[in-house]
């Protein structure tokens, strides 16, 4: 969010999370997850289209790699960069002035930010989320959402880990330990 936003009510009591899609890759794993997660990008900005039209909010929860003082114009422009892996991932995904953005310091988009306040400001009890990596950030916050109580929706087509076989255990967990739906997102609705 920017300084000096307030969060105003929205239509939907249902608000997509886009996690971590702003990613420089610049680690190890990298290479793999890109691969992964291009198309998962494409399928996330169909579903942000559709549910912001239908009046969900749309908030941006992504990592700050470090940088306390960092805004999340800084974090686009890092991830955006020329030599940036993550470069074409950012640009599909580039959030537009009505989007949310919240910076997390850890796995969970939960930890150590204002995500739950500003959900319950919101009036949100819906959550939809998305992004990477499905084994880690992904499945953190899922556990965090559900232990807040709220209704807790992952697209399984629009989350990514290394491999698809991480992934694929990720959602098997979410699904059967969390009971979290994992339908393809366009058979998603408000």
């Amino acid at each position: 969010m920017k300084p000096n936003d307030k969060p105003t009510k929205v239509k939907s009591k249902t608000a997509l999370l886009i996690i971590d899609m702003l990613n420089t890759l610049d680690f190890p794993e990298g290479p793999m997850l890109a691969k992964q997660a291009l198309p998962v990008a494409k399928n996330i900005l169909k579903l942000k289209k559709k549910m912001a039209k239908r009046g969900a909010a749309v908030v941006y929860v992504n990592d700050n790699f470090g940088n306390w003082k960092s805004s999340w114009e800084e974090v686009y422009k890092t991830c955006a960069a020329p030599k940036s892996r993550g470069r074409e991932i950012a640009k599909i995904l580039h959030p537009d002035p009505e989007d949310y953005f919240i910076l997390k310091p850890r796995h969970s988009a939960f930890y150590s930010t204002n995500l739950e306040v500003f959900l319950k400001d919101l009036g949100i009890e819906n959550l939809i989320l998305t992004g990477v990596a499905g084994n880690i950030c992904i499945l953190f916050t899922v556990h965090d959402a559900h232990m807040r109580d709220f209704k807790i929706t992952v697209p399984r087509d629009c989350i990514a880990s290394n491999t698809k076989t991480l992934n694929d255990q990720a959602l098997g967990l979410m699904k059967n330990e969390l009971k979290v739906q994992t339908p393809i997102s366009a058979s998603i609705s408000l």
